[in-house]
């Protein structure tokens, strides 16, 4: 079922004969191949071609679709070992049925040993979500550990994808499919959130790869993210040799995105100052003794100032809120049993923390969900004393897109 035209390896499989192409997955930070997925191309005895969902469609014998996903395997696996290709991975995918079926004849260890090819090199990418049970996932994933491969989640995001599940199986790279890719590129808030959904799955103890990346923009989401690794057509499409070439696009994309940053960083710095200015202003005002609804007005009369609220050493709120006159609470009943926060402990929020290991400076959280009515915001904080006694201002700014960037700025004076 196999036979060698022109130096590549030929699966033959009823009607079809199926080929090898690979696709370059690189590394951002190193700038360069670190591996490459082997994709399926088949075609007709009238040289038709024929896409991977079909060819495996038309099987539906248990039997013959482990077959059949084995001499795709076989065929990539010898076309691979043809090229110098240094320590690069080659990223390989499992049929879910074939997972279903049981992986213990060793027919992988087998191809490999034959091949002389190190299995450490092998990433076995598995569809977490086209599998309802976890026992056959979860013994594969334990097969292809213990014979020393790589473990890769694919299209996680597409649908039926948890954490949970990463949590359980540890992969050691996890694969974000192209559609919250492509959302995150379109849709500011969604591109907000990719940051903390990489940085999650690192502390799963996965690397994190962007596939499907063919625009610019969708390169910019990547770097934004602190993805580990990208795929796609803006890098490099599928070809039948699997080569190290150099890609120059690299050097545009860093400057490109430094130059992005450094814009964003600039309209925050502006947007944001007179914020700092005003909650800085404030605790001058409190330690001269003023009252808390007096000092903060100048503040709360700041387009985006939703409150202000002080809390004591432990954290605890001195008073209840004050809420600017626009301010979203002040208009929404749905929210009416968290109006009275007198009395309430922040201590765990970034914002009290940061406040107290900095004392005198001013301080700006990331996005997060305001407590007081369901919506984003951003906190600028300040710690001080008032005759000896540790206070910390806090003041609420209504977050937009604008504010995307502010995990990148330092404490204020």
């Amino acid at each position: 079922m196999l036979r060698e035209e022109k130096g590549r390896t030929i699966g033959v499989f009823r009607d079809l004969l199926l080929g090898s192409h690979f696709q370059p997955i690189f590394s951002l930070a190193h700038r360069r191949i670190v591996g490459f997925e082997a994709l399926l191309r088949a075609t007709d005895n009238a040289g038709r071609p024929r896409g991977p969902l079909e060819v495996f469609g038309c099987v539906t014998d248990r039997d013959d679709t482990v077959l059949l996903d084995r001499l795709c395997r076989t065929t990539h696996m010898r076309n691979f070992s043809r090229y110098e290709t240094g320590e690069s991975w080659l990223f390989l995918n499992i049929n879910p049925q074939v997972i279903v079926s049981g992986v213990s004849d060793g027919f992988l260890q087998r191809e490999l040993a034959r091949l002389q090819f190190p299995p450490h090199r092998i990433v076995i990418e598995i569809l977490e979500a086209a599998l309802q049970n976890d026992a056959p996932l979860a013994e594969a994933v334990a097969y292809y550990r213990d014979l020393g491969c790589l473990i890769a989640i694919d299209d996680f995001g597409a649908g039926h994808s948890n954490f949970d599940r990463i949590c359980r199986l540890r992969p050691d790279i996890v694969k974000l499919d192209r559609s919250i890719v492509m959302q995150a590129a379109l849709d500011k808030r969604i591109g907000a959130i990719m940051p903390g959904m990489v940085s999650l799955l690192h502390e799963s103890g996965s690397l994190v790869v962007m596939e499907g990346i063919e625009t610019e923009r969708e390169a910019m989401v990547a770097m934004d993210a602190d993805a580990d690794l990208v795929q796609g057509y803006f890098f490099a499409r599928p070809a039948p040799d699997a080569l190290l070439s150099e890609r120059p696009v690299f050097a545009d994309l860093f400057d490109q995105f430094q130059n992005i940053t450094a814009s964003e960083r600039g309209s925050y710095r502006s947007e944001i100052a007179p914020y700092i200015n005003g909650i800085g202003y404030t605790s001058v005002l409190l330690q001269s003794n003023r009252p808390l609804e007096v000092a903060c007005r100048g503040f709360l009369e700041l387009p985006r100032a939703e409150r202000c609220f002080l809390l004591d050493g432990n954290g605890s709120q001195i008073d209840n809120n004050f809420n600017a006159p626009h301010a979203q609470v002040a208009s929404d009943p749905r929210f009416a049993p968290l109006k009275n926060a007198r009395g309430a402990n922040w201590s765990r929020r970034h914002y009290f923390r940061r406040a107290i290991a900095r004392p005198e400076r001013v301080q700006v959280t990331r996005p997060y969900l305001s407590a007081a009515n369901a919506m984003p915001c951003v906190t600028v904080s300040i710690a001080f004393k008032v005759n000896g006694e540790l206070r910390i201002l806090c003041g609420d700014i209504l977050w937009n897109q604008r504010f995307s960037t502010m995990d990148q700025i330092p404490e204020f004076r």
